[in-house]
């Protein structure tokens, strides 16, 4: 049938959801919808069906349409490194490094790879949902674009603009974007949508209407802050922002934000547990000494973190933590922070050296040979899991004796400490499991709540995709995909 794109006035406008929603209403209407994202950059990302990785994002939509989640959905992905690096990841595989310098020609020279992702999906489904990054008025990134106007014209793909409300001068953001971009840009935006509305929707009316007047442009809806949106995984470092409040949980689970920290949704499903208060630990604060359970989360460069935990004076928390009787669990990079050395011989997270680690756990780290990229399920904890590993290097040592996990494949992976005190796994996603969430929580004294946390999502999609069925013309939204013309050869 066609496709419709969701571009922005600026970052975390809140794309991702509407999206997300979308595709959920779409699917309820009984339509096939396929997510799409022409360029990422996130250090969050899931691993597909085929053995790729694609943004976190990416996957919840999918999982909102209903289908597995496919590399097709989100064909070039960046995943920010030190140094002003990101890791370069095309149809879901590592192809290289983009620094400052080639930044703009290498993605340039990608368009042709997004289109192929593309096509495909367009062929396989009545409707695409496309969602751009950042924000088209970036019109200093405009050349080479492939994530927003320079997609939305080789597709010929009608974009509708969103702009956040609740961020203050959403007049100046739409209005101005028509203003300050290319007229043949300008042309290919149908509409806009304003999100994230607080209060009665009559007092933004005739604000509504001089948008529509200055811009030009027709409003598609006026969107209300959406509660549910706290129950789906997180997606960029910029939630870490929001969650430095402290709760009201009787039991304080900690997890250090570093620089370069990855797939730290891994913390999401703690949210449905009442007794739990998580707290995201802001670099300049000390790890809670009342902690029951620290967390060290994934890192997209290792040795790095591991050298900012230290600076940070983490490294003395972290130990005291341990002396007191407390339980650390690591997750993937945390995992290798676990150890007594991380080596990386060949640069392939930064420049090439090593570190030690924590030298909680008798293993040691080298960072070498291809990213491993799978789905996995089994036991660990004497609870059953799904999940995903992605991860480089090899660790070995003395405690991989004591796996953490046993995969279904014959597998071990991990590594548990002789008194059961310090846990390490390659593993992403085992709290969704609320037998494995129960079990780690019982061994801080407290009993989990046991919901599911995949339902729980899952539900949160249906909560959504109601609110925008009532606040958006969802029906005007089906036309206009069908407005989108073939794709430019």
């Amino acid at each position: 049938m066609g496709a419709v794109m969701l571009q922005g006035t600026g970052s975390d406008v809140g794309k991702s959801v509407l999206v997300a929603g979308l595709c959920r209403a779409l699917a309820n209407r009984g339509l096939t919808v396929r997510p799409f994202k022409p360029q990422n950059m996130s250090n969050n990302a899931a691993v597909t069906v085929d053995g790729g990785e694609i943004g976190r994002a990416q996957a919840l939509q999918a999982l909102a349409c209903r289908v597995e989640p496919h590399t097709d959905m989100n064909p070039v992905l960046l995943k920010p490194q030190a140094d002003r690096t990101s890791q370069l990841v095309v149809h879901g595989k590592v192809r290289g490094t983009l620094g400052s310098g080639n930044f703009r020609e290498a993605r340039g020279a990608l368009l042709t790879e997004v289109m192929e992702s593309y096509r495909r999906l367009r062929a396989e489904c009545d409707v695409v949902v496309v969602e751009g990054a950042g924000s088209p008025a970036e019109i200093n990134l405009r050349a080479g674009d492939i994530a927003n106007m320079g997609f939305a014209r080789a597709a010929r793909v009608p974009v509708v603009l969103v702009g956040d409300i609740d961020r203050g001068g959403v007049i100046a953001a739409v209005v101005g974007t028509r203003t300050v971009i290319d007229p043949a840009d300008a042309a290919m935006i149908r509409g806009f949508v304003i999100n994230k509305f607080r209060g009665d929707p009559a007092l933004f009316e005739d604000g509504y209407r001089q948008i529509e007047a200055l811009s030009g442009w027709r409003g598609f809806g006026l969107v209300p802050w959406l509660r549910a949106t706290v129950r789906l995984p997180s997606e960029d470092a910029v939630i870490l922002e929001k969650r430095a409040d402290r709760g009201q949980g009787r039991v304080v689970v900690a997890c250090p934000i570093l620089p370069r920290i990855s797939n730290f949704d891994d913390l999401d499903p703690l949210k449905l547990e009442p007794c739990v208060e998580l707290v995201m630990v802001p670099p300049g604060q000390p790890i809670p000494a009342e902690a029951a359970l620290v967390v060290l989360a994934g890192s997209k460069a290792t040795v790095a973190d591991m050298a900012a935990l230290r600076a940070e004076g983490w490294d003395v928390d972290i130990l005291a933590h341990r002396r007191r009787g407390g339980l650390v669990l690591g997750l993937c990079g945390g995992y290798q922070m676990l150890g007594r050395r991380i080596d990386d011989p060949d640069g392939l997270e930064g420049p090439p050296g090593a570190i030690d680690g924590l030298g909680l756990l008798d293993l040691d780290t080298r960072l070498a040979g291809s990213k491993a990229l799978r789905q996995v399920a089994g036991q660990a904890l004497d609870a059953g899991f799904t999940g995903y590993e992605m991860h480089m290097g090899e660790t070995t040592g003395a405690d991989r004796a004591r796996p953490f996990a046993h995969f279904d494949d014959g597998r071990d992976d991990g590594a548990i400490s002789a008194d059961g005190r310090v846990l390490g796994t390659y593993v992403h996603g085992l709290l969704a499991s609320a037998d494995l969430r129960r079990t780690l929580l019982g061994r801080i004294g407290v009993e989990g709540a046991g919901v599911d946390y995949d339902a729980d999502v899952d539900a949160a999609l249906d909560d959504i995709a109601a609110e925008l069925e009532r606040h958006l013309d969802v029906p005007a939204l089906i036309t206009l995909a069908r407005q989108a013309g073939e794709p430019w050869s």
